[in-house]
């Protein structure tokens, strides 16, 4: 997944951007502490100094080693209480990183972080879009008013599945397919968690199935093989950390778009990668457009859930206009 020089350029220039934000925050955060806590320079003198002694010590051998471990111990039990004192933790003293993982560098060692994954993404799939949609519809201003009675109880434990789906996103695999009528809150629930996992660093492709099958064909077919960013976006359905399908089932359905849907989830079952899609049908519907490989593939390895209620959509116009 190779990108032009000029793409690779821009992301890094973000990153550099990053650190420079996070040096001058940094330096600001210190400059305030130490004003507000003056014993605290003098105390860290200590600390750098007897890390020094430290290191000369386990050159040198013998107890020096040990008598040093010990004070540098002591001082930093010191400095801890100091902090704690003024309500601060060691990590008051430390960088605030967009991404912690690479300290926002864009990589781990020498392999591209995940965070750099999404920012190619952003870079490629233009993505902004999603962004400004994902200022407004997440799960702050996500409200149960819209549903009544059972629907609300029932949509309640869905949006606790979806916090869950996030909370152990890292620690376990798991797929969501998100089933309901128009305007239940599908796309409403995909959104949260998209912003929930890219707040937190991980790549999210977005894509109507429309838009998934376009670039399928637009990949598989020779009118399109010149298209560069076509070719550059094609791995990122396979390698990203979370693929989301919307709306699947509006598209026009034939031999190719059945075969390839069962190519993208098998894939990325494969690989252990995250996919979360959003249909207007049902099961039944779901197996006679798309086979019953592909519904069993989806039966076994995804937690579906059904989205109840109404089209809020509806609601929303009625309220507004009443």
């Amino acid at each position: 997944m190779s990108l032009m020089n000029t793409q690779y350029d821009s992301i890094m220039r973000m990153y550099a951007a990053r650190q420079a934000d996070s040096r001058r925050e940094l330096e600001e955060r210190l400059g305030q502490i130490h004003r507000e806590i003056p014993e605290l320079s003098p105390l860290e003198a200590e600390i750098t100094a007897c890390q020094a002694r430290k290191v000369r010590a386990a050159v040198e051998g013998g107890s020096a080693r040990q008598e040093a471990e010990a004070e540098l111990s002591g001082l930093q039990a010191q400095r801890a209480a100091l902090l704690a004192a003024h309500d601060l933790t060691e990590a008051s003293l430390e960088p605030r990183y967009v991404c912690p993982d690479c300290h926002d560098t864009g990589y781990i060692e020498e392999k591209k972080c995940h965070c750099f994954l999404q920012a190619e993404i952003d870079l490629l799939y233009h993505q902004s879009n999603l962004k400004e949609v994902l200022k407004q519809e997440n799960f702050d201003t996500f409200s149960y008013n819209w549903y009544d009675g059972s629907d609300r109880d029932l949509m309640r434990r869905n949006v606790i599945e979806a916090r869950l789906f996030i909370e152990n996103f890292d620690r376990e695999f798991q797929n969501l397919l998100l089933l309901g009528a128009v305007g239940t809150g599908k796309t409403f629930l995909s959104n949260c968690i998209a912003k929930e996992l890219m707040d937190s660093c991980h790549s999210v492709v977005y894509l109507t199935a429309f838009q998934l099958f376009d670039l399928l064909s637009k990949a598989a077919f020779g009118g399109d093989r010149n298209d560069r960013n076509v070719q550059q976006t094609y791995p990122y359905l396979f390698d990203c950390d979370l693929l989301i399908i919307d709306d699947l089932g509006t598209e026009l359905s034939n031999s190719f778009t059945v075969s390839q849907f069962f190519l993208c989830i098998n894939e990325r079952i494969l690989r252990r990668k995250s996919t979360l899609i959003s249909s207007n049908l049902d099961m039944e519907a779901l197996r006679s457009i798309y086979s019953e490989r592909t519904l069993s593939r989806i039966i076994s390895c995804y937690t579906i859930r059904q989205l109840p209620g109404s089209d809020i959509r509806i609601k929303k116009k009625l309220y507004n206009n009443s």
